[in-house]
This record gives C-alpha cells, sequence and structure tokens, in this order.
C-alpha cells in the first residue's frame, strides 16, 4: 500500500487517485513493505502514480517522445547519431551524382544496395554482432515492411513520370506533416506548439530552393502525396519495430528486411524494363551467370564504383536505421529536407550549380528552420529526460 503522506504529496498534481495501482503484480513487492521513509521507497510510489496517470490519461495525447523512445537518449548521443547519419547520406548522394549517373536503373540499383546489405549484416552476424531471434507470427509484418520500402521508391518513380522535379520535391518536403498525422492519428501523439512552426520554415524553405518549373497532372500529383505519406509510414515503421513490440536491433531489422527487399526490386526491374536484354538472345541470356550480364552491360571502369557503392549504402542504413531508433522519425523526415538542402550548397561548390536569389532565400529558410527544430527539441529532451534519469540515480544510490 502506498505511503499516504507521499501519495497525497504527488497525486494531486499529476490527477490521479493516490491508492490506484495499475499494476497488480507490484502489490506483491517486497519493495511496498520497506519502512516508509525508506528512499527507494518513496521512489517506487511516484513511479506507480506516473503509470497511473499514463494509464489514466490514454485516450488523451502524449508527448510523441515517449511514443518513438526518444526520451531516453541524451542529447549528445543523438547529435553524434545525426552528425554520422549526415555524412553518410550527402557522401552517397554526391557519390551517384558524380560515378553513377549513367546507370540509370533505380530498382536494380535498390536490389543491389539490399544486396550489399544482406551480406553486410550477414557477415556481421557471423562474426556475433548481433543473433537473429525467432520470428514467429511476425514474419508477415517484416514482409509489409520490406514491401512498403519497395514500393515507396516504385511510387516515388512513377510519379516522377507525372511532374517536374522541382514539383516532387516541394510535395515530398511535406513528409514531416505527414509523419505529425500519422503519429497523432494512429498514436496519439503530440508535439509542442515551438516544433510545429519550426517546421513551416523548413517546408516552405526546400520549396523555394528548388523553385523551377512547376508542372503534374491530377494522376501525378496524387501520386507524388502517395509517396510523401509512405515515406513517412516508412520512417515511423522503422522506428516502431526497434522501439516497440518486436523491439529489434538495428542490424537485425536490416539484415531481415534487405533479405526480403532484393526479390521484390527485381520484380519491379522486370516490370519497369530495366531488365531488358535486347542486345542479347534468350538462348544467350539463359546460359550467362547474372555477375557475367553486369559485366556486359556495365562498363568495366563502374565495376569499382559500384562495388564502393554497395559499401556505402550498406553503412548508411546502419546509420540510418540506427539514428532513427534514436531521435524518433519526425527528426529524420526533418534531416531529409536538410539534406537536401545541403545537396544543393555541395553541388553548387563542386559542380557549379546556378543558384538565383528565391533559391538562396529557400536555403538559409531551409537551415534556420532546421536550427529551431532542433533546439526546441533538445530543450524539450532535457525536460522529459532528467526527471527519469534522476530517479534511476536515487534508486540506485538507496540500493547502495
Amino acid at each position: 500500500m502506498a505511503h499516504p503522506q507521499l501519495a497525497h504529496s504527488v497525486a494531486p498534481e499529476l490527477n490521479c487517485s493516490p491508492t490506484t495501482t495499475p499494476f497488480q503484480t507490484r502489490a506483491a513487492s517486497p519493495v511496498h513493505h520497506l519502512p516508509s521513509q525508506h528512499p527507494r521507497f518513496e521512489a517506487e510510489v511516484a513511479i506507480d502514480s506516473m503509470r497511473s496517470f499514463i494509464q489514466s490519461r490514454t485516450t488523451e495525447k502524449v508527448d510523441v517522445s515517449l511514443v518513438d523512445g526518444s526520451a531516453t537518449v541524451s542529447n549528445s548521443t543523438k547529435s553524434q547519431a545525426l552528425a554520422l547519419y549526415f555524412v553518410f547520406n550527402l557522401g552517397l548522394t554526391l557519390f551517384n551524382k558524380a560515378a553513377m549517373n549513367k546507370f540509370p536503373y533505380p530498382y536494380l540499383m535498390t536490389a543491389y544496395h539490399g544486396l550489399a546489405s544482406f551480406i553486410g549484416t550477414s557477415v556481421l552476424k557471423s562474426r556475433g554482432f548481433f543473433t537473429a531471434s525467432q520470428l514467429g507470427g511476425s514474419r508477415v509484418t517484416l514482409y509489409g515492411f520490406s514491401f512498403l520500402y519497395t514500393i515507396n521508391i516504385a511510387i516515388s518513380n512513377a510519379s516522377l513520370a507525372m511532374v517536374t522535379v522541382p514539383y516532387h520535391q516541394v510535395v515530398r518536403a511535406t513528409t514531416p506533416v505527414f509523419t505529425i498525422l500519422i503519429y497523432r492519428v494512429f498514436f496519439q501523439g503530440t508535439y509542442s506548439n515551438t516544433i510545429y512552426w519550426s517546421l513551416v520554415p523548413v517546408v516552405i524553405g526546400v520549396g523555394l530552393a528548388t523553385y523551377g518549373d512547376y508542372y503534374a497532372s491530377t494522376a501525378g500529383l496524387l501520386l507524388t502525396i502517395l509517396g510523401a505519406f509512405l515515406a513517412a509510414l516508412k520512417t515511423v515503421a522503422t522506428n516502431r519495430l526497434q522501439t516497440a513490440g518486436l523491439h529489434f536491433s538495428a542490424l537485425e531489422l536490416l539484415y531481415r528486411m534487405s533479405f526480403l527487399a532484393v526479390p521484390q526490386a527485381l520484380a519491379m526491374s522486370w516490370l519497369a524494363g530495366e531488365m531488358n536484354m535486347s542486345t542479347f538472345s534468350w538462348s544467350v541470356a539463359k546460359t550467362i551467370a547474372f555477375d557475367k550480364i553486369l559485366v556486359l552491360t556495365i562498363p568495366s571502369g563502374q565495376v569499382g564504383c559500384l562495388i564502393l557503392n554497395g559499401m556505402m549504402a550498406f553503412g548508411l542504413n546502419v546509420v540510418s536505421f540506427t539514428t532513427n531508433k534514436k531521435v524518433g522519425a519526425l527528426t529524420m523526415t526533418v534531416a531529409a529536407n536538410v539534406k537536401q538542402i545541403m545537396t544543393i550548397v555541395l553541388s553548387q561548390l563542386f559542380w557549379n550549380l546556378d543558384i538565383g536569389m528565391i533559391n538562396a532565400t529557400g536555403i538559409g529558410l531551409t537551415l534556420a528552420g532546421g536550427a529551431l527544430y532542433a533546439y526546441f527539441s533538445m530543450r524539450k529532451a532535457v525536460k522529459v529526460v532528467t526527471p527519469v534519469e534522476d530517479m534511476v540515480e536515487y534508486m540506485e544510490k538507496a540500493d547502495e
């Protein structure tokens, strides 16, 4: 039974009954038989009150940082993870632009990246970096997750054929908005008003930075919006598979997802006509190993680039999954928008890309919005994380 004096001092602030214990098994815990003045006893009562409060308010909105797991990660860890994510993401993007423009096969490239990720994670698994868990009924979830990754690429490529590139980039910049809607509708999650306002310059800035020829058919518009939604859903699903339910590690999730994504991407490539071997007779093609086909259809000078590209893609996937778990889905979508702007800036430096006044204004807006988002997110994280860490430390000292 809770200590009356302490319970009444906590309960009014949390607006819950001091005698309510949502977890019945805790009534039999030896901790409750400690003297009422014992520090660990007081901390346990406070935690029980918090749990009772959260359970009694499940129909109301809760802070998303408590849903996506980011509330328990320090700001320094988040910053390091995001910095590594930007290095890998920008590096692979610029590498593709510089060396891979002569390989216009997005589905085949996706399959290749999946294969590289599967080989990489298989090597790490054999070296004991992670252990594959028993899936059971979760196989269906993984099938759906891998298909979500593949169909997201398919929708994006299909929409690009119906709209101009600037229009496509503007609509895709709204992915953070869809991420917020997903959390609000399906997880009763919410963010602070400062977070909402900081996203305005991020989204508008990308629109200005990519300002150009805007054209879209009705079908192209709907398909592009669907692509933005699927991109948000994919990011949220990546986070949920690591922080709730199955609790996969980043390496195991990538290991299982990449194995399933490869045949799906190859099927998409076949349907899109990327594997059309019009230069070979079918009788010859059937007798040539797949790696030999690659050698025949890809200039030998690009084979080394492909190998390096696969290694970078594997590294990016590991970093991306790990970062998503630490910072949350919304932060990942904001980082994607900022990365898009940084790509434009670096393209101007390396390839003399023309940037007008409107574009420069958009770049400034996006970077300023990203900085504001980071500031408000970290300031909020300190308020959320610190009391939890203090209470854990308090209980550990009570046991000494």
